[in-house]
């Protein structure tokens, strides 16, 4: 009955079944902590904290879809945002504007050369992705702690420490408002152009009621987060009884939605996308074709490595410091992301959507454990179970398919 009904309203059942768990849980932790988990200023730091790994996981989405892997990027996104946060402690005095503007573009550069350099011994060099990336996850570890000696980085420009979405990181409630109107004005104006090119292309587009219905979950969605990122505290901006203000959307949250719609654009209407694609669900055939398989590897770790980057940044900025054991583990969980979100080791399958969905549900479970007081230790082992059952939930989808 159910498949049936997403079958009608022509809904993806992977991101919808994600959808529906992610609703669960969160129901579940909220009633768990109290009130805690669903609690306005909750959720703003789970947005925030969702960021970083859906940032990375947009671009790992690309490396698993062309049977690739990178296991450094948890590795890089420590090296270049400590090589960030040496630039604007030890290289321009405190405070120096140009020193955070610099420190950002020096950083993206870190990302772009790594991931040219790791890209060329995978692509060109035919070294398997696993043991290049392998080796860059102990070497840019390493790195990162000779950047600094050992020693925490800090403190960090204002200007950019709001990047993180922590002090002045948010855009207020007006400018949110505004920009959850327009995102709703956007879902309109997506469903009708859909349903025009359908009809140019001799395809019968779904009944009116099924686009409305996708139209008014969509508003509810965008309505609901917007309400609650404008009920957050911003404990830093009182109004004159002393009440805090309401935060807004964050600053990364926006970095975040932008890098996931550009991903999405290029998966879906860029030959690159296609590319990508093609070389997934058949490498040999795709080389065939006179596809430039080479330089599609080389670009694709390009890409992680200044997403990697980005999120440095991100996390950084979060921290107002750069500290040695930033980006453990990151890698696993991006990876995981991904794979949640339905990308295949197989090649030729993945969604950028299905991997923000990926992090936003290991990032609910890993904030619920924490407010629960669970131990680092048995949420790693929970979140790993999470893992292993998506993982089969792909094998057993890919033999339906």
């Amino acid at each position: 009955m159910l498949s049936g009904l997403l079958a009608r309203l022509r809904l993806d059942p992977r991101l919808s079944s994600m959808v529906a768990a992610l609703i669960v849980i969160a129901i579940v932790l909220n009633v768990m902590t109290g009130g805690l988990f669903l609690s306005a200023e909750n959720l703003y730091n789970l947005s925030i904290q969702t960021c970083v790994i859906a940032v990375m996981a947009c671009g790992m989405v690309y490396v698993i879809v062309a049977r690739q892997i990178d296991l450094s990027v948890g590795s890089l996104l420590a090296f270049s945002g400590m090589a960030a946060a040496w630039i604007q402690t030890r290289a321009f005095p405190p405070g120096s504007t140009t020193g955070w503007v610099v420190s950002i573009a020096v950083a993206l550069l870190l990302g772009a050369l790594v991931g040219a350099l790791q890209g060329a011994l995978v692509a060109k060099m035919r070294i398997p992705a696993f043991i290049v990336t392998l080796a860059g996850y102990l070497m840019f570890r390493g790195a990162a702690f000779l950047v600094s000696d050992g020693q925490t980085l800090a403190p960090l420009h204002p200007t950019y420490q709001a990047l993180g979405g922590g002090v002045n990181g948010a855009i207020g409630v007006s400018a949110s408002i505004v920009l959850g109107l327009l995102a709703a004005a956007w879902v309109v104006w997506h469903s009708w152009t859909g349903r025009r090119d359908q009809r140019r292309y001799g395809i019968e587009p779904a009944p009116v009621w099924v686009d409305a219905m996708k139209i008014a979950m969509m508003w509810a969605a965008i309505a609901g987060f917007v309400w609650a990122m404008c009920l957050a505290p911003d404990f830093t901006n009182v109004d004159d009884a002393g009440a805090p203000r309401g935060r807004g959307i964050g600053v990364p949250v926006l970095i975040l939605l932008f890098i996931a719609g550009f991903m999405t654009f290029v998966a879906q209407r860029t030959r690159y996308g296609r590319y990508v694609f093609a070389y997934g669900g058949n490498p040999e055939a795709a080389l065939l074709s006179g596809l430039p398989t080479t330089w599609l590897v080389w670009s694709l770790f390009i890409l992680t490595g200044v997403l990697a980057a980005i999120a440095s940044v991100i996390t950084t900025a979060r921290l107002g410091s750069g500290a040695n054991s930033i980006g453990q583990l990151a890698e696993l969980y991006v990876i995981s992301a991904a794979v949640i979100g339905g990308t295949s080791f197989a090649g030729g399958t993945g969604s950028v959507p299905g991997a923000v969905l990926g992090a936003l549900l290991i990032q609910t479970l890993d904030n619920g454990m924490v407010l629960l007081d669970v131990s680092s230790p048995m949420r790693q082992i929970f979140i790993g179970i999470v893992l292993i059952v998506s993982v089969w939930f792909d094998v057993v989808y890919q033999k339906k398919a």
